[in-house]
C-alpha cells in the first residue's frame, strides 16, 4: 500500500512556497488514514494559528456534500424524478426543456447576466434568477459549470419540503450522518477566515461566495464550513456503507457512474466531476471549491483526499494554487 509520501511532500510544499497560508488534510485507504494541520489560519491582518478544530468555508463543495444527498434522497422518495422538467418546480423558468438530471450533470444551458448582481438583496437576487435565465441551444449538447444548477436544485427542495434549503441539509444529511463540525452557521472564532474585500473586510465564518452571502439559507451552491476530518467520515460512509443507509445502492452506483445525457463519455455524474484511475481506468469522484477546497473518493480502492484550504487569502487571485492543485491530485491518483 502506498504512503502517499510524495502528495504529502507536495502539500507541504505550498505552505513552505506560501501559496496558502495554510492546510488541513486527511488520506484514508482502506483502514489506514493520514492527516495533519499546517501553516497559519490568515496573514492578515496579523498572523494567527491554525487548528485541526477550525473550520473551513467549503465553497462548492456544499453541491456535492449537501445539495446531491439531499435531492437524491428526494428522488428516492418519489417526490422528484431525473426525468422531471424543471418548472414542474419553478415555472418562472418558462422552458420545459432542462430537467432535474440537466441541473445535476450541469447541462442545462441556463445562463443570464444579472446587473449589479452583488449588490441585491435576498429577494431581489431570487427574482433575479428565476425571471432572468434564459435556456440556450446548448441545452444537453455541452456541460457547462454553473451556480445557477444548484440554486434552482435548493430551491426545488424549498418548494417540495416547504423549508430552507440549508435546513433541510442540516436535518436530512449533517445530522444523521453525525457531522457535528460541519454546519452553514460557524462560530466566528473557528472559522478559518478568506479574502479582504473593500466592501466585506476580512471574510470570516460567512461564506466568501457573493451569491451565497445574499442568498443565506436559501442557496443550495455554497455556504457549508466544515472540518477535514468530518468531511472524511462524510467520505468514508458514501463509499462504504451508502452514507449510513440515507441512499440506496443504485442511487451510489449512479454517483460513481457517467450521467450526462449527452452521447459519449463526459466525466460527470450526479454533481461530481468524474476521474479515471491511472491504473485500470476505473471512475474516482472528485469535485473542488473556489476557496481552496477538494474532495477525491475512489469507492473501488476504498481510499479519499480530503485537501482544505484558504487560497483566497489576502486576494482571489492565486494562479499558482491552481498549477499546485493539478500536481497533488495527479500525485494522490498515481500513488
Amino acid at each position: 500500500m502506498a504512503d502517499y509520501e510524495k502528495t504529502r511532500r507536495l502539500m507541504q510544499a505550498m505552505v513552505h512556497d506560501r501559496v496558502v497560508p495554510g492546510l488541513s488534510y486527511v488520506i484514508f485507504d482502506g483502514d489506514s488514514e493520514w492527516s495533519d494541520t499546517m501553516g497559519l489560519s490568515q496573514w492578515r491582518p496579523e498572523p494567527e494559528p491554525l487548528t485541526a478544530e477550525m473550520v473551513y468555508d467549503l465553497a462548492s463543495l456544499t453541491k456535492v456534500v449537501g445539495t446531491v444527498p439531499l435531492i437524491t434522497q428526494l428522488i428516492q422518495e418519489g417526490k422528484v424524478a431525473f426525468d422531471q422538467p424543471v418548472t414542474d418546480f419553478l415555472p418562472e423558468l418558462d422552458d420545459r426543456g432542462p430537467t432535474i438530471q440537466n441541473l445535476l450533470t450541469h447541462t442545462s444551458a441556463i445562463s443570464g447576466w444579472i446587473p449589479n448582481r452583488n449588490q441585491l438583496n435576498c429577494q431581489q437576487l431570487t427574482q433575479a434568477f428565476l425571471h432572468d435565465m434564459k435556456v440556450g441551444n446548448n441545452l444537453n449538447r455541452e456541460i457547462r459549470y454553473a451556480d445557477v444548477n444548484f440554486i434552482y436544485l435548493g430551491w426545488i427542495a424549498e418548494r417540495i419540503c416547504h423549508a430552507p434549503v440549508q435546513e433541510l441539509i442540516t436535518e436530512r444529511v449533517l445530522k444523521p450522518l453525525g457531522l457535528s463540525h460541519t454546519t452553514f452557521h460557524p462560530a466566528k472564532e473557528q472559522a478559518v477566515p478568506t479574502e479582504i474585500q473593500p466592501e466585506r473586510g476580512l471574510i470570516k465564518g460567512e461564506t466568501h461566495d457573493p451569491k451565497g452571502y445574499i442568498l443565506g439559507e436559501h442557496c443550495g451552491c455554497a455556504g457549508l464550513f466544515s472540518t477535514a476530518q468530518d468531511l472524511a467520515t462524510y467520505g468514508r460512509s458514501l463509499i462504504e456503507d451508502r452514507l449510513g443507509g440515507l441512499l440506496n445502492q443504485s442511487m451510489v452506483d449512479a454517483i460513481f457512474a457517467d450521467q450526462t445525457p449527452l452521447p459519449g463519455e463526459h466525466l460527470r455524474s450526479l454533481g461530481w466531476q468524474l476521474y479515471h484511475d491511472p491504473h485500470d481506468r476505473h471512475y474516482v469522484i472528485a469535485h473542488t471549491g473556489f476557496t481552496g477546497t477538494w474532495m477525491m473518493l475512489d469507492r473501488q480502492r476504498d481510499r479519499g483526499f480530503i485537501f482544505l484550504s484558504n487560497r483566497v487569502h489576502p486576494r482571489a487571485k492565486n494562479d499558482e494554487f491552481l498549477r499546485r492543485r493539478g500536481q497533488v491530485m495527479a500525485s494522490f491518483l498515481n500513488e
